[in-house]
């Protein structure tokens, strides 16, 4: 039998933790596009002003040099203190060269530039002018012509100082300008950091305001149709939610309502006392309560937008429902019984986060192992309203399988209130019944666990129940190894 329920409005589907992780990215993308910005513009325009301020510093080195270095050396040369040779002239010169190029290749602004050029120009004169005085040395001119020479070298040197000193401070002045457009650029930034923020902040509250209302109302309609199930109408379908995470609950929902039509019907036309245990113990994982309580709690947590849980509970809530539908199978995987339990956990962890924490143990060996369906969530469930929530303080409840003397072993541990030695004896007698309601009127679940394990095993596997008052309970069973196909 094929089943196909109409999708809410028609409108695409869409994924509740895409669209989350969509809106946090964006959020995270415009509140760094301003910052990586600002930073990058202020590194390049600080790195434009340190770079001005060295050259100053360099410029002003060499004009030094130029002022003082070489007309004391070239004096000393015409004086005949020292032999043309033996001067540093031509180094010095070379050094001052090789200062207006490494300036010129760090300065941007035209005028700047030009002047540098101007002033190496005027450095190839000069050293033209050197070479000069060294062949008048050499032919041995009259010291009154290699003077006159090295006053023209003065007058050049001269010359280079005063452009060196413009060119200074222009580059004085060009390094104030971006200094202002430093400023500039942070205040400006700054606005527009402000106005990003509030426009994050803006889009942060729509997109949060979004996603609740796309979680309530699909939410509140599935609630709604639970209500409808739970008063008995099994005709309802639930319309399948826009959002991915929910499609499944809808989907699973709406199936387990088409199940337990077809459930009932078997049952009014064969009445067998198998197929009817099997139907009870389906209603059981259903209760009106359970669904209400859940849908509860996914509501609680969508407007608190703990949006993680919400998709937790959620998946938990809809693998819950397919393990205990399992297409029509009386037999699951140990894995699959395992996974059903850990599910409901989850979910009543959430619930009871206060009160309850838990753990799993099973043998992985096990997980391919066949088991009859919903035996251990009943038994949980019954450790958790039986006995820890009557406990005073946090309740521990353990859930063990392991294979032992050829046999799946199975139990159900809790700390909780535990039973008086009568009580304990009052609930055995009832598991003991042949019928239903003979024993104790709030045990339905352990004994439809008992009779279900019977009917399907054999009269050998029953439960057992160990309990102290004030301690806890322990409930197990075992069923034979060797297995039948799932």
């Amino acid at each position: 039998m094929f089943t196909t329920f109409r999708r809410s409005r028609f409108l695409p589907m869409t994924s509740l933790s895409q669209m989350l992780k969509y809106s946090y990215t964006i959020i995270i993308v415009l509140m760094l596009i301003l910052p990586v910005t600002t930073i990058l513009s202020s590194l390049a325009q600080s790195a434009q002003y340190d770079l001005m301020i060295s050259n100053v510093s360099k410029t002003n080195r060499i004009n030094q040099i130029v002022k003082t270095d070489i007309s004391n050396e070239l004096w000393d040369i015409v004086a005949g203190n020292r032999r043309f040779e033996e001067g540093r002239h031509y180094q010095i010169i070379n050094s001052i060269n090789q200062g207006l190029q490494e300036i010129l290749e760090t300065t941007s602004v035209t005028g700047n530039r030009q002047m540098l050029e101007v002033a190496g120009r005027a450095m190839n004169t000069l050293s033209n002018y050197v070479g000069r005085i060294g062949l008048q040395i050499q032919y041995r001119y009259p010291v009154i012509e290699n003077e006159k020479l090295l006053d023209e070298i003065r007058g050049v040197a001269a010359l280079v100082s005063d452009i060196l000193e413009e060119f200074i401070v222009l580059e004085i002045e060009s390094a104030e300008r971006t200094n202002e457009r430093i400023k500039t650029m942070v205040w400006v930034l700054a606005v527009f950091q402000m106005v990003t923020v509030l426009g994050v902040a803006g889009f942060a509250i729509f997109a949060l305001q979004s996603v609740s209302v796309m979680i309530n109302m699909p939410i509140k309609e599935l609630e709604l149709f639970s209500t409808k199930i739970a008063s008995g109408d099994l005709e309802a379908r639930a319309d399948i939610p826009r959002i991915q995470e929910l499609e499944n609950l809808a989907v699973n929902l709406n199936t387990m309502a088409v199940k337990i039509r077809e459930l009932i019907d078997m049952n009014i036309l064969e009445q067998q006392n198998l197929q009817k245990s099997e139907m009870k113990a389906l209603q059981a994982q259903i209760t009106p309560h359970f669904l209400y309580n859940t849908l509860d709690t996914i509501i609680w947590l969508a407007e608190g937008k703990q949006y993680d849980q919400v998709i937790d509970i959620t998946r938990a809530f809809s693998s819950f429902f397919r393990i205990s539908l399992s297409r029509g199978r009386d037999w699951v995987t140990v894995a699959d019984e395992i996974a059903h339990v850990e599910n409901y956990l989850t979910i009543q962890k959430i619930r009871y986060r206060d009160i309850l924490d838990y753990s799993i143990e099973y043998d992985p060996a096990m997980a391919s192992y066949p088991v009859l369906k919903l035996v251990l969530q009943p038994l949980v469930e019954n450790a958790l309203y039986h006995g820890i929530k009557n406990k005073r303080g946090r309740g521990v409840l353990r859930v063990r399988a392991f294979r032992e003397a050829g046999q799946l072993r199975f139990s159900v541990e809790d700390n909780g209130i535990g039973m008086t030695e009568e009580r304990l004896a009052e609930v055995r007698r009832g598991l003991m019944a042949d019928r239903e309601g003979e024993g104790v009127a709030d045990m339905y679940g352990l004994y439809n666990v008992s009779k279900r394990l019977q009917l399907y095993y054999g009269k050998d596997v029953f439960l057992k129940i160990k309990s102290v008052h004030r301690e806890g309970t322990v409930v197990s069973f075992g069923v034979p190894q060797e297995a039948q196909n799932v």
